[in-house]
């Protein structure tokens, strides 16, 4: 699995594989995907990311690999409380789902902050990462059998709604990116 320092390396010195990596995201970019997709492919990453994670031994690459996980949930959970989720309430009948959905971001949250102020290699870290893995597996799980399906259910434009998050995405990978 790729990490940020290893594409940032691969990019630097690959530009026939930047530039082809550009005009697919631009493609991207021009055809959003619809929002369960792209919060779905998120998902797909963020579990591959914490298998990954099980299989590290060097505390240098723990490190890396967390720090890169805890970025995208923190991406990934901000896009959802700011745009998914009040769409979703709009559109469907079932608060105590989306209130739930809120209080496990808070503890994924917290998770994270923790992680965040440690260092690979300290009592509680890998535990720490693979509680989290665990949590978040429970909140895709509801997420993609239960919210999923009554989002596409209410006829929600999630078409806009992807285009949406696809932008508040970028924008807020491109603020977590150094210069």
């Amino acid at each position: 699995m790729t990490t940020i320092q290893d594409s940032t390396a691969t990019r630097s010195s690959k530009t026939k594989a930047g530039s082809k990596a550009g005009r697919r995201n631009a493609r991207a970019a021009a055809k959003p995907a619809d929002a369960i997709k792209l919060l779905k492919d998120d998902h797909r990453q963020v579990k591959a990311w914490f298998k990954e994670y099980e299989t590290l031994e060097e505390d240098t690459k723990k490190q890396a690999m967390a720090e890169q996980i805890c970025l995208a949930l923190t991406v990934h959970t901000q896009i959802e409380e700011e745009v998914f989720y009040p769409a979703i309430r709009e559109a469907i009948d079932d608060d105590d789902m989306l209130d739930e959905a809120e209080v496990e971001h808070a503890g994924a949250k917290q998770l994270i902050a923790e992680i965040r102020a440690m260092k690979a290699g300290e009592r509680l870290f890998d535990a720490k990462v693979t509680v989290l893995g665990e949590y978040i597996a429970h909140h895709v799980e509801e997420e993609e059998t239960e919210m999923f399906p009554e989002a596409r259910e209410a006829k929600v434009d999630l078409k806009a709604l992807g285009a949406q998050m696809a932008e508040r995405k970028a924008e807020l990978m491109a603020r977590a990116r150094p210069n």
